[in-house]
């Protein structure tokens, strides 16, 4: 049963992430990326990982998700206008595409060659694990992300405000 719920939830989470991609007004996109991290919070409660489950949605599928949205509409984003792709894009993409997930394949089977996944064998998503690691080891990448957010807020405001003017 848990084969079935992973191939499931996987195939949401990638249908969601090519969706994001492939959409062409900010909104939906956001929304497609809102279906990414619900799957992946589900594929953690496969893991056994049940905090960074409630982390997944309560952080990214519900605050960041948020101020994504909220950027967007302070942007006034529109629809993307689309252009005429190139006759080399049109050729080359799709084989080119399937070679580069050819050599990935090849890569991870190399690297990990019997590895095995035993759900809800994960042990180290636990909330003294996480808070240790993130206040200790990860404190500056933690840091600057939120400072980096920050500075993406800011640029939003001035770009939306220049358009006012």
């Amino acid at each position: 049963m848990d084969v079935i719920l992973f191939l499931v939830f996987a195939i949401i989470a990638v249908v969601c992430a090519i969706n994001v991609v492939v959409q062409s007004h900010p909104i939906s996109s956001a929304v497609s990326l809102i279906g990414v991290m619900g799957s992946l919070a589900i594929l953690y409660l496969l893991l056994g990982a049940e905090f960074i489950a409630a982390a997944q949605v309560i952080v990214y599928a519900g605050a960041v998700m948020v101020l994504f949205i909220f950027v967007i509409m302070l942007l006034n984003a529109g629809t993307e206008v689309r252009k005429g792709r190139s006759l080399m894009v049109q050729v080359l993409g799709v084989p080119l595409l399937i070679a580069l997930l050819g050599v990935l394949a090849f890569f991870v089977q190399r690297l990990y060659p019997r590895s095995t996944v035993h759900f809800g064998g994960f042990r180290g998503g636990s909330a003294l694990a996480i808070g240790r690691a993130l206040f200790t080891t990860y404190l500056l990448p933690f840091e600057i992300t939120s400072i980096l957010i920050l500075i993406a807020i800011l640029g939003a405001i001035v770009l939306a405000r220049k358009e006012l003017e």
